[in-house]
């Protein structure tokens, strides 16, 4: 079920602010044709990175109650990553990752993952966003158990909900009370949010390609996403050392499908916390691009203890 609004109008003085600028005006027109598909790519770049993708004093106090499994992990409770969305030069909107308090899920303790997209208020007048999606999953990041989807891009709305019910290896897909047959789940499935965090636990210097069960409680597939090179990035006017990921786009919807040669890269920290720097797209449409502009509440490098000499 899809609630439909009336689209809003296109205020004159915002229009009226980039019209000095040529090269701005050309990309707005675009923007006027394209709206939907820009809010949707938009949207799917955070998402795919894997779319996209942290105070110290609340992680502190959040990983003083944590099980000894967060030792393993480059992220805890209290991680919150800030990006900022550009379409070709204009700044379309901003994104936050963030790793809630554990919560418990039917009985088990479970990590929150937690995405947010919210368009400017010049691209609300377009295409306006509002997305958060909630996933929780078991302690080893072995499986999904909740997922929750709260979209509003453009006209659309939607409330979804996906139920797993690993007893049976089905999930559960309901919208607003529209609710789907159960369909049946690859052992392990992770949710496309959780994805992400979950390709942070590897090693990239000794992984050449990753795959992964993956669901949105519509189908389940196998993602893969391959790594490609280390190289040198400029982030918020420093030069860092970071891995390329490239995942591959054969179940992706929407105008990645329709585009031609449509690709996605990831740009992840060569780290011990291998958080996303940047994201990029390109599509018949344009070039989007995700950068971290703030992170808060990172794990610290681990100290490695060595015997001393006798």
């Amino acid at each position: 079920m899809e609630k439909k609004t009336a689209p809003n109008k296109i205020p004159s003085h915002s229009l009226e602010k980039f019209a000095h600028i040529s090269y701005c005006h050309s990309m707005l027109y675009k923007t006027h044709n394209n709206k939907e598909k820009i809010g949707r790519v938009s949207y799917r770049l955070i998402i795919l990175s894997v779319i996209l993708i942290f105070t110290a004093g609340f992680a502190a106090s959040a990983m003083a109650d944590a099980p000894s499994e967060f030792d393993n992990l480059p992220f805890a409770p209290g991680e919150k990553l800030n990006f900022e969305l550009k379409w070709g030069i204009i700044r379309a909107g901003k994104a936050t990752m963030e790793v809630f308090p554990l919560a418990t899920i039917n009985g088990e303790k479970a990590f929150h993952f937690v995405l947010t997209v919210k368009t400017t208020r010049f691209i609300d007048a377009f295409y306006k966003v509002r997305d958060r999606i909630d996933s929780y999953t078991d302690i080893g990041l072995t499986r999904t158990l909740l997922y929750k989807k709260n979209q509003r891009e453009g006209r659309t709305r939607r409330n979804i909900v996906v139920n797993f019910d690993w007893k049976k290896g089905e999930a559960t897909y309901t919208n607003f009370k529209e609710r789907r047959a159960p369909i049946k789940l690859l052992p392990g499935s992770l949710d496309p949010l959780s994805a992400f965090y979950f390709t942070r636990k590897f090693d990239f210097s000794k992984t050449p390609s990753m795959n992964h069960a993956i669901t949105d409680g519509k189908k389940s597939v196998t993602g893969k996403a391959r790594v490609v090179k280390k190289e040198r990035i400029r982030i918020k006017k420093k030069k860092v050392h970071a891995w390329l990921i490239e995942p591959d786009l054969k179940h992706v919807s929407g105008v990645f499908k329709k585009s031609k040669k449509a690709k996605i890269k990831i740009w992840v920290s060569d780290d011990h916390l291998k958080i996303p720097l940047k994201v990029k797209s390109k599509v018949s449409i344009g070039s989007f691009v995700g950068e971290l502009i703030s992170s808060r509440g990172l794990k610290p490098k681990p100290v490695i203890k060595t015997d001393k000499p006798q």
